[in-house]
């Protein structure tokens, strides 16, 4: 294995292996899927309970998918378009600093996540033992996972999200 197929693979196992983790906690964690959905409600998701499930099940799934170097460029853009929606609907008003709730965290993820889509899933990976791995880094997965995430996210804040209103 040479040293870029050991950082893909400790990327993909970092990054992929949290976004599972947070996807759990979404659908299993203190407040299960009601307490995720009363959440989603609160900052103007709707329906919040969909987008919670989806939300969990995407996270856990696509985070488990990364880990294992599966389906690579697309696992990375549900993370690009995962961490947009988050940055905008929960973070952006609180600037960037994590400490103050900001995008700081979300943006680190959702790059990091492209950067291993642009330099591919590495030896390590299902991709390079089903033989895809070449076909989609490089150009060609920065271009996926940036473009598909980012549409992604764009499409579900149009259509789903409505920022709740502070009363005038």
């Amino acid at each position: 294995m040479t040293v870029a197929d050991t950082a893909s693979l400790l990327l993909r196992l970092t990054v992929g292996l949290t976004l599972a983790a947070h996807g759990w906690n979404h659908l299993f964690g203190s407040g299960g899927l009601s307490g995720t959905a009363r959440w989603f409600a609160s900052i103007g998701l709707r329906p919040p309970r969909l987008h919670a499930l989806v939300s969990g099940a995407g996270e856990l799934c696509c985070g488990l998918a990364l880990a294992a170097g599966l389906f690579t460029a697309l696992a990375a853009a549900f993370v690009v378009g995962t961490m947009a929606v988050a940055a905008v609907t929960a973070h952006r008003a609180n600037g960037f600093f994590v400490f103050k709730d900001g995008y700081e965290y979300v943006l680190v993820l959702a790059v990091v996540a492209a950067v291993i889509s642009l330099i591919g899933p590495g030896r390590a990976s299902l991709d390079a033992l089903i033989g895809i791995s070449s076909s989609m880094s490089g150009v060609a997965g920065l271009l996926t996972a940036v473009l598909a995430g980012g549409l992604g996210g764009a499409v579900l804040l149009a259509t789903s999200w409505r920022p709740n209103q502070e009363p005038k």
